[in-house]
C-alpha cells in the first residue's frame, strides 16, 4: 500500500463519495475488508481514502501481505464528512457482468442462492459473503433492494467481487438447474440429496417465500431445528445450507 497525492485513475475525489453512492456503474467500499476482498477479486479501485495511513498500512501487512492499494491520506475531519465509520473508504467501478441469464441457464455442479425481497441490506450483504466462501456460483436476488448497496457490501466484506451478485425481476422459466426452496413445511433438508447447480431460494425472516415461489419450485426443504424454534437468520439459513452441501460433496 502506497500513500497517493491522486485519487485514482477516474480523478474521483473523496467529495465524491456521495455521488457515487447514487451511481449505478459505481461502488463504495467502507471498511478495510471490503477495501480488502475487492482489490483481491479484481475490483478496478477508482479512488480510496484515510486518516490513518499507518494503522491501514499495518493491517495490510498483516493481514493482507498479497494485496497492495494506493490510499490517499486526509484528515478525520475530512473522512468523517463522508462516511460515519470505518478508517478506509472507497470508490470501485461496479463490474459489467453477463445477463443473470447466462447464469441461471447455465448447468453446473455449484449451487446459486435465490433471496426473495431481502429486507436488510447487513443480512443480504452477510448471505453474499456466506456464499463466496462456501463456493456458490452466485448470488440472486429479487425485490426494490440494491445488493450492491453500502450496506450490503460492508456486511459482505468486499466479497461481492468473488462472484456473480444481480438483481433480478423474475427467474427465467425452465433451463436445467432445480430451484429448490427452503421451507419450514418442506421435506428434511438431505444435503446428500440435493442435484448439483440447484437454486436455493430463501425469503424473509418473518414471511419466508411468497406462494408464488414456492409453487413454481421442483422442491421444498426443511432445515432441522429444535422444538420451538421456528426461523433462523437469512445469513444463517444459507451459511447452514451450502455448508452443508460442501461438506457432502
Amino acid at each position: 500500500m502506497t500513500a497517493s497525492g491522486c485519487a485514482g485513475p477516474a480523478d474521483v475525489r473523496l467529495a465524491d463519495v456521495a455521488r457515487a453512492r447514487r451511481d449505478g456503474g459505481l461502488v463504495v467500499l467502507e471498511g478495510f475488508h471490503a477495501l480488502k476482498h475487492a482489490t483481491r477479486f479484481g475490483a478496478e479501485v477508482l479512488g480510496a481514502w484515510t486518516a490513518d495511513l499507518e494503522t491501514l498500512e499495518a493491517l495490510r501487512a498483516r493481514l493482507a501481505p498479497d494485496v497492495s492499494f494506493a490510499v490517499e491520506r486526509v484528515s478525520a475531519e475530512e473522512l468523517a464528512a463522508v462516511v460515519s465509520r470505518g478508517q478506509v473508504v472507497a470508490v470501485a467501478r461496479r463490474p459489467r457482468l453477463p445477463h443473470p441469464d447466462v447464469l441461471v441457464g447455465a448447468a453446473a455442479a455449484t449451487p446459486l442462492v435465490l433471496l426473495e425481497d431481502p429486507r436488510h441490506l447487513g443480512n443480504l450483504g452477510a448471505a453474499v459473503r456466506v456464499a463466496a466462501a462456501a463456493g456458490a456460483g452466485g448470488v440472486l436476488t429479487t425485490g426494490p433492494q440494491d445488493p450492491w448497496h453500502p450496506d450490503a457490501l460492508r456486511g459482505a466484506a468486499g466479497l461481492h467481487f468473488a462472484l456473480p451478485v444481480y438483481r433480478v425481476k423474475a427467474l427465467p422459466a425452465g433451463g436445467p438447474r432445480s430451484l429448490l426452496a427452503l421451507d419450514p413445511e418442506g421435506e428434511r433438508f438431505d444435503p446428500r440429496a440435493v442435484p448439483p447447480g440447484a437454486i436455493l431460494a430463501f425469503g424473509t425472516e418473518r414471511d419466508g417465500l411468497t406462494d408464488a415461489l414456492l409453487e413454481r419450485a421442483d422442491g421444498r426443504l426443511a432445515l432441522p431445528m429444535a422444538p420451538g424454534v421456528s426461523s433462523l437468520n437469512l445469513a444463517t439459513a444459507v451459511s447452514a445450507t451450502l455448508f452443508a452441501l460442501r461438506l457432502a460433496a
